[in-house]
């Protein structure tokens, strides 16, 4: 039974519950809007346990915060993977954060993004990151900051249901 013909039945039999006579006319019901939020699983943060530098040499575990100072750079070029810069990128210390992975970054209980660890660098080591930005002013005024990072798994970006990219989606 395709969905055009299952709706007459459905409004039919939504009427007879509801107690009004269905004279074979189709009923006019005023219209519903379902919304459900789209919940995500969260990141809790909390503080890092004690004696977290013990562990800075070994590499982050999921879910896990580890204490970082965070800082920004501004230079154009390939990151350490081959890639051209651009937002969202973050040089780190591939011992702490390995590369290809993502990172949600925290400066007190101020939430900066999710970030690609992309990059390494020189004068990074050890529970550091930095972060790119196209502006070198903006790097120089952000200076050097203590945050937290959290590791965390890529996640397929949520699709709205009857969007374009659902249905191509249910295709495959």
């Amino acid at each position: 039974m395709n969905r055009r013909a299952l709706v007459p039945v459905v409004a039919a039999s939504v009427a007879a519950a509801a107690g009004c006579e269905h004279d074979g006319r189709p009923l006019r019901l005023p219209p519903v809007v379902v919304m459900s939020d789209y919940r995500l699983p969260g990141v809790v943060v909390r503080g890092a346990a004690k004696g977290w530098w013990k562990d800075a040499t070994r590499p982050a575990r999921y879910g896990d915060p580890l204490p970082v100072g965070v800082t920004m750079y501004c230079l154009n070029g390939t990151t350490r993977r081959g890639r051209y810069v651009r937002d969202g990128i973050v040089a780190a210390d591939p011992k702490l954060f390995p590369l290809a992975r993502y990172i949600e970054l925290y400066i007190g209980r101020r939430y900066l993004g999710r970030f690609l660890v992309d990059d390494t660098g020189k004068r990074i080591r050890g529970p550091r990151l930095d972060i790119w930005t196209k502006s070198c002013r903006e790097a120089r005024r952000f200076g050097v900051q203590a945050g937290t990072a959290v590791l965390v798994h890529r996640r397929p970006l949520p699709v709205q249901a009857g969007s374009p990219a659902e249905a191509g989606r249910r295709a495959k």
